[in-house]
């Protein structure tokens, strides 16, 4: 009896020990090289280290929050400036892992003045939450929920209308969203920007793209390291896509200026290419 015992124990240690390793096996496997999700690096305290909470931002005249039906039976919302007279070009903005706050309104305000007769959309994929810390930031982008995130989207490209050309920009989170939305988009897609965000690492997720790409990244981005963003233009290109990679010798989120990785000389640069960018397509 004593020695069933034994041999039934070290089996059952033995079941532990593979289900753990294979439990161990898939995490380490799931690194920013096989995933096109932030959401990863929400835990990471590295990633949340490079972050300082967000600063106060000088809001100016223009714009107000909408809201939407989406296809799931919701509303969707979004700060919006809408040119008087109306218009088709459309130009969706798509925050950061921090929400819809003020910086990414004033972003939106900043392209509104600089395109024209352009209507812009900052979307708010957290539906109606934000961070002001890290922490919260983290745990706002690890719960948001692809099908819902896509349903915001599809309101707002139903809300656009048809005969609308909708150019998409995003930054970080809102990076890897920006392409996900211009891919998202189809034949109404004009052009995507995305700063330092996860791109789309599997051809067929990538294959119904019908947008130029602009993609704006960091060398010394520890997470949407040179490495994913060669392979990404390396599998695009071998597609056919026309995507233009600029990579900046900086780290990751150096175009916002509340925050501590901000490099004035490779922001302004990137900004300007992204403007002249969006200038062409819309």
């Amino acid at each position: 009896m004593h020695i069933m015992k034994n041999h039934l124990f070290y089996v059952l240690a033995l079941a532990l020990f593979f289900v753990s390793s294979c439990g161990n096996s898939s995490s380490e496997g799931d690194t920013a090289e096989q995933s096109d999700d932030m959401a990863q690096f929400a835990g990471d305290e590295k990633f949340k280290d490079a972050h300082d909470n967000p600063t106060k931002v000088e809001m100016q005249d223009g714009g107000a929050m909408i809201t939407y039906d989406t296809p799931d039976g919701k509303k969707g919302s979004a700060f919006a400036i809408m040119p008087e007279g109306g218009t088709d070009k459309y130009l969706f903005v798509i925050h950061e892992w921090w929400g819809l706050n003020d910086n990414i309104k004033r972003e939106a305000q900043k392209y509104a003045d600089s395109l024209g007769n352009v209507a812009i959309m900052a979307l708010d994929i957290y539906d109606g939450k934000s961070a002001d810390n890290p922490d919260d930031a983290g745990k706002l982008m690890q719960s948001v929920k692809e099908e819902r995130a896509k349903a915001i989207i599809n309101g707002a490209i139903a809300y656009a209308g048809e005969d609308a050309e909708i150019a998409t920009i995003g930054w970080c989170f809102g990076g890897g969203w920006s392409l996900k939305t211009s891919i998202m988009a189809g034949d109404q897609a004009a052009g995507c920007v995305m700063y330092y965000g996860m791109p789309v690492q599997d051809k067929e997720m990538l294959e119904p793209l019908q947008a130029d790409v602009l993609g704006i990244f960091a060398e010394k981005d520890e997470w949407i390291t040179p490495k994913v963003v060669n392979e990404f233009e390396k599998m695009a290109t071998s597609m056919g896509k026309d995507v233009e990679v600029h990579q900046f010798e900086a780290d990751h989120a150096f175009a916002n200026p509340s925050q501590p990785s901000y490099v004035e000389e490779a922001a302004t640069k990137a900004n300007a290419l992204a403007l002249s960018f969006l200038r062409e397509k819309l």
